[in-house]
């Protein structure tokens, strides 16, 4: 289908935008939401606080990495389909590339994932998501009884910090909030809501379904490594809740024991995607450019990096034609009130564990954090000087 001179505008608005933040979003997926608010609801306005939430916490509750699927949601909402594929690959291949490419030769440098400018990125990503939890604890907890409810999701979620604790954090605070809190007026569609047709929806419910039961049988019925590889593959980017750090021992489990790869060339490939910006799910791409069997190489890296992403993008495409329309109900309203205070403990938790637990380790590296965050809340000075500047100081310090 041609592309009107508008929607390859808007197309091209959205890559660009997105290529940006995959350029620049170090620090995971809870830094990614905190710079997707940062872009998209302070300063380019492209929805409010209130559907910000809305979307992340929808991503929070399906499988996939919920980020990447708020990304893609928000190029759906802004272009079309093109939109979506253009945030997708905007965000995505910068950081597919860097591990392709580590997965060709740079693995020869294994100091990388120890060097002080990285660990001057962490520290940036610790002051990036105390902004978003900062930020959204205004906006989405301004009452006691949402504070409360993200109160009580911090500790649960510190005290069993799991996907499973997450989840139903999640769904507690969803089930308290639609009989405790009341509920606003119905919330206008916003401009930058995420169209697609129920029918659309369906669709990839449907063939999110075949290919979950169609790839095993594939594999089993052919007993080829590649359709294992890939099997595999799928269903850990089909299984993954609370988060793309969830993906890593499913991934293990899918390449290292039928000898795909190395279990030493498996953590050095972790241990470079600790220090890449993007998405945690690009690590697919360095598993198989380094894969043994008919598949490797930078055609295998991206056949399972494409795989990776598909059961996200189906799920995602599912939920949204329900979602818009559920979340006007009065009783989804509250429920999701009660759910955005939830997610703003579970950024708060996150925000301790693993983001500071990994990134703080001295009073150089605190103090190198609040004045990253002094820059961003009190300076509002953009992310992308925060974080090169975050980068050189690690640098200079030898962090």
């Amino acid at each position: 289908m041609a592309l009107s001179d508008f929607d390859r505008r808007s197309t091209r608005e959205v890559f660009l935008v997105f290529l940006k933040l995959g350029l620049t979003s170090f620090g995971g997926p809870v830094a990614h939401l905190g710079y997707f608010r940062r872009e998209f609801v302070e300063r380019r306005r492209w929805l409010d606080e209130r559907s910000y939430a809305d979307l992340v916490a929808l991503c929070q509750f399906l499988p996939g990495p919920a980020s990447s699927q708020v990304g893609i949601a928000l190029g759906l909402g802004r272009a079309g389909g093109w939109g979506g594929l253009a945030a997708w690959a905007g965000f995505t291949l910068p950081s597919a590339l860097v591990m392709i490419l580590f997965a060709y030769g740079i693995a020869g440098s294994p100091a990388l994932a120890e060097a002080g400018w990285v660990h001057g990125l962490k520290i940036a990503a610790v002051a990036v998501v105390a902004q978003a939890v900062w930020g959204m604890a205004k906006s989405l907890c301004p009452d006691r009884p949402r504070a409360t409810l993200a109160f009580v999701a911090a500790v649960l979620t510190s005290t069993l910090p799991s996907a499973g604790a997450q989840v139903a954090a999640i769904a507690a605070c969803g089930l308290i909030g639609r009989v405790w809190l009341d509920a606003p007026h119905p919330p206008p569609v916003a401009s930058g809501a995420p169209v697609v047709s129920r029918r659309v929806g369906v669709i990839a419910l449907l063939l999110l379904g075949l290919l979950l039961v169609g790839l095993p049988l594939w594999a089993s019925a052919s007993a080829s490594p590649t359709a294992s590889l890939i099997d595999g593959v799928f269903r850990a980017g089909a299984l993954v809740f609370g988060g793309g750090h969830v993906v890593l021992p499913l991934l293990q489990a899918a390449v290292v024991p039928v000898g795909a790869v190395g279990n030493a060339d498996f953590l050095a490939g972790y241990g470079a995607a600790q220090a890449v910006p993007g998405p945690l799910f690009t690590f697919a791409a360095y598993l198989g450019t380094v894969a043994s069997g008919p598949l490797q190489g930078w055609l295998g890296g991206l056949v399972l990096l494409f795989t990776i992403f598909v059961p996200a993008v189906l799920v995602l495409l599912g939920a949204l034609p329900f979602w818009d329309r559920l979340r006007r109900r009065p009783g989804i309203q509250s429920a999701l009130m009660g759910i955005n205070a939830g997610v703003v403990g579970i950024l708060a938790a996150a925000l301790y564990d693993p983001v500071s637990t990994s990134a703080i380790h001295g009073r150089m590296d605190f103090a190198l954090a609040l004045a990253a965050f002094g820059l961003l809340v009190l300076g509002r000075v953009s992310p992308l000087v925060v974080v090169m500047l975050a980068a050189l100081a690690g640098w200079a310090t030898g962090s």
